[in-house]
This record gives C-alpha cells, structure tokens and sequence, in this order.
C-alpha cells in the first residue's frame, strides 16, 4: 500500500506460469471499478489472462511502460512490472489483501 493507495501487478508466481508475456491492456485513469470487476488484460504465448480489481475503487495511475514492454512482467514483476494504482472506496477494503512476500509464502507452503 502506498498512501492508501494499492499498486496491482501480478506475481512471479503467476508469471510463471502464464509464460513470455507479449500483450498487456491496462485500465484508463479515474476509471471506476468494483470489485472483481475484469479491468485488464494479460496476454502470454500460453494464454490470455484478464486482470481483476481485488477491491473497489478508482485508477489513479497505470504504468504504461509495460503496454509497450510487457516483457518486463517476466523480468521484473515487483518493481518495473507493476499494473496500476488503485484508490480504494474503502481503505478498510485492503486489509485482507496479501502482499506479495506474504502470497508468495503461501504458494510456498503447498
């Protein structure tokens, strides 16, 4: 979290699996979005992925840099790869998200 704000990507884990990512549509700026709402893609030589809103909110910035080099989810999925920011509704909302040392844990444990 970032001034209560969420930074959305996806995780090593998931990159992973998804393959060579060659596609990322990401979400416009001062878009509204639910939760679980589809706002964004992912598209990899294995698959297409779309990207959910993990909570309610508004997008408040989007890394634009990984639209003409989605490359860089493989590379570097935690700092360079980031997707977007979120400003949630509710700031509660976010406290039962996990961050990513704490998902990767638990991918981990099983």
């Amino acid at each position: 979290m970032e001034n209560g704000n969420l930074r959305i990507g996806i995780t090593d884990f998931a990159q992973d699996a998804l393959g060579d990512v060659v596609f990322v549509a990401l979400p416009e700026v001062g878009a509204s979005v639910r939760e679980g709402d589809a706002c964004g893609e992912v598209e990899s030589t294995k698959s297409v992925s779309e990207i959910y809103a993990p909570v309610a909110g508004t997008i408040v910035a989007r890394n634009d840099a990984v639209e003409t080099a989605p490359e860089t989810l493989n590379t570097d999925p935690y700092e360079g790869g980031w997707l977007f920011v979120l400003e949630p509704e509710d700031p509660q909302s976010a406290e039962s998200l996990l961050a990513a040392e704490d998902y990767d844990a638990l991918v981990r444990e099983n």
